[in-house]
């Protein structure tokens, strides 16, 4: 039987990969991104009544959802600390932390019903290793790990499991064609990004659930 997967940002590169990735896996894929590019639902996450009314849609057309990935992104940087913007950190938390606890809030009950549900986010080893120019951007990423890593928790006992995949950044073909010189050493094609995704299914709930798995080889 084909799951129900539902992927918040699905209208940007890492959203369109995986869209094409569960597709062709033959799953019924839900594509949520609040400009409704590319044909998503087109869905505010910082809207929480919003977010209710997606969940019972989703539940009232489908039935059940058996994956949420959460790939609402986001960055800014600064070229010192002293130089940081609050304004950014705003936007990085509306982006990175808001819309994550939404989605987990309300879609809790969906996935821990689920026979074998998953959720994921992207995060960066840059919460691990901030750097004076990535405060708020590494500071959100921190504080979405901790923030999965508790749902996790929460979805100890069940048949679901959260996890955080770790990058250092993301690359798509769009990328290489306006900068065909470089070769974007360290990052994360967003087609492995996908593939690493849909392999959370291929290991028990217990085994995935609250880990972090890195992707940056």
């Amino acid at each position: 039987m084909s799951r129900v997967i539902l992927i918040a940002g699905a209208g940007g590169p890492a959203g369109q990969a995986a869209v094409r990735r569960f597709t062709e896996l033959g799953d019924r894929v839900i594509g949520v991104d609040r400009s409704g590019a590319n044909g998503c639902l087109p869905v505010d996450l910082l809207d929480l009544d919003a977010v209710r009314e997606l969940a019972g849609r989703v539940k009232a057309e489908h039935g059940r959802v058996d994956g949420v990935v959460h790939l609402v992104g986001g960055w800014r940087g600064s070229p010192s600390f002293a130089e940081t913007s609050l304004a950014d950190w705003e936007l990085l938390h509306n982006l990175l932390i808001k819309t994550l606890q939404h989605v987990t809030l309300v879609f809790e009950p969906l996935l821990r019903a689920s026979d074998d549900g998953r959720f994921a986010i992207v995060s960066a080893k840059a919460a691990q290793k901030p750097t004076q120019g990535n405060a708020a951007y590494a500071a959100a990423k921190a504080a979405a790990e901790a923030w999965t890593l508790s749902f996790a928790d929460a979805l100890k006992g069940s048949s679901a499991a959260a996890a955080v995949l770790v990058v250092n950044a993301l690359v798509h073909d769009g990328m290489r064609t306006a900068d065909p010189g470089r070769t974007f050493k360290g990052f994360t094609d967003v087609a492995d990004l996908a593939a690493a995704i849909s392999g959370l299914w291929d290991r028990p709930a217990d085994e995935v659930n609250g880990q972090r798995f890195d992707l940056t080889g």
